[in-house]
């Protein structure tokens, strides 16, 4: 026993005890140091007495290279290796490397070494040492085909990014050049408004707002006054016109570029038809918004180890950050950078849903005591959670906790405050509501 400011503390083992080695899960395995043009690779080889035998070469990035180090890790018996998720640098060796060898991919905050020791060598070896003893949490890479699907719909996703660009650039001009149409109009970019904007474009400023009528369509025509007073004294210069003319002309090209994505999205989605029309029966949820969700999710949902996990790589749950028993902050993390603004808008999408109220009706439930965003953050992890157990069981949207009649939670009870509702409600469910017959009065 110790002694410490005259108090005993019992040791936290003995001297003679002997510490039990960590267990080697992969006796043969390479780690992987990636950078641009040049690749260390390291096959650690563990015997049995647990002595670790290193063996390390460097390639470079080339294919010719890339089948050589293939070729080496054959060679050499080694079936697994790890590398960290450099830029896309890590895409072309996986591609080279997964037919013939169990590849794992870590967050390079996994496999960090310590600072001021670093050399590619020493990298490549602790990445070696890390992953034989199963340290590296593997990422997660769906099938080459899946791979496919993401990377149209990322691209397709940065392009309605760049739109929305163009749209706000667009606004910004009108709002300078005093064009208010759209304080008017509930969409500033529908048909009628472009026909407008390009008449006004085309005028060079002396466009006259009396004339505004020969360019509304049947939908607008009665607010055809309001629109002209939003048009009265507008000043549109040269450079805004210059702008809002390429702005424009940008606009038309990234339309034309996102439906082509559409197209070749929907012809790699064609063998997953079934799972996407599954996917479109829960409320809020479009063609796009499915495969956006396959395409990053995949088909396999062994891949996750329960719906929660699928829901905590897609960073829609709260984080776990304890020390000395207090708890700091949980907020959510900073993971799913494409699959979580997806599902956040499906989410919107299905708040608003008149025809399906389920989530609605939990959506003003959480709203009430936690807000708005904690709200929406919450449906959005309902729905991806509904979407790994459609996927994995081959179901369509049937929630165990849904009034079939109503559409909504079995919790909730059907709010009637007049005898019109009352009636409408017993119709809908199928009672024969007539007026009571009213006697004479002698």
């Amino acid at each position: 026993m110790n002694s410490v400011c005259g108090s005993q503390r019992p040791l936290l083992f003995s001297q003679k005890e002997v510490m039990p080695a960590m267990k080697i899960v992969h006796p043969i395995c390479c780690g992987m140091d990636i950078h641009k043009k040049l690749i260390v690779a390291t096959i650690a080889r563990t015997g049995p007495d647990g002595v670790t035998t290193y063996s390390q070469r460097q390639f470079s990035t080339m294919h010719p290279d890339l089948v050589r180090l293939r070729d080496w890790l054959v060679s050499e018996n080694c079936p697994v290796a790890c590398m960290e998720s450099t830029g896309k640098y890590w895409i072309p060796i996986w591609s080279v490397l997964e037919e013939k060898v169990t590849l794992t991919l870590a967050h390079p905050k996994y496999t960090k070494a310590i600072r001021g020791k670093k050399t590619d060598s020493k990298d490549s070896k602790w990445i070696a040492d890390l992953f034989k003893h199963d340290l590296v949490p593997n990422s997660f890479i769906p099938p080459a085909p899946i791979r496919a699907m993401r990377e149209i719909f990322r691209y397709r996703y940065k392009l309605v990014c760049v739109r929305t660009g163009e749209k706000n650039r667009i606004q910004n001009s009108m709002t300078v050049s005093s064009i208010r149409i759209d304080n008017v109009v509930s969409d500033p970019f529908g048909k009628s408004a472009r026909s407008l904007m390009d008449a006004i474009l085309g005028s060079g400023g002396d466009f006259d707002p009396k004339a505004c009528g020969l360019y509304l369509e049947k939908g607008l025509k009665k607010k055809e006054k309001e629109i002209r007073e939003s048009l009265e004294g507008m000043d549109l210069r040269d450079e805004q016109s210059v702008k809002m003319q390429l702005a424009y002309g940008h606009l038309d090209y990234l339309d034309s570029m996102i439906g082509r994505t559409v197209d070749a999205l929907d012809l790699l989605a064609k063998p997953h038809e079934a799972i996407i029309a599954s996917l479109m029966t829960i409320p809020g949820m479009s063609r796009i918004s499915a495969i956006g969700i396959i395409s990053e999710i995949g088909t396999d949902m062994d891949a996750f180890a329960d719906a929660e996990h699928l829901a905590s790589w897609a960073g829609l749950t709260p984080a776990c950050n304890e020390s000395a028993n207090k708890k700091k902050s949980v907020r959510i993390s900073k993971a799913g950078t494409i699959i979580k603004p997806l599902l956040v808008q499906v989410a919107n999408a299905a708040v608003r849903c008149k025809d399906e109220p389920y989530y609605a009706v939990k959506y003003e439930r959480l709203k009430r005591r936690r807000g708005h965003k904690k709200a929406i953050i919450a449906i959005a992890r309902m729905i991806l959670v509904a979407c790994y157990h459609m996927v994995r069981n081959g179901e369509t949207f049937d929630p165990t906790d849904i009034d079939r009649k109503t559409k909504c939670p079995k919790y909730v009870k059907a709010s009637v405050r007049s005898p019109e509702e009352m009636v409408e409600f017993l119709t809908g469910m199928g009672y024969k509501v007539e007026a009571p017959v009213q006697s004479a009065i002698c």
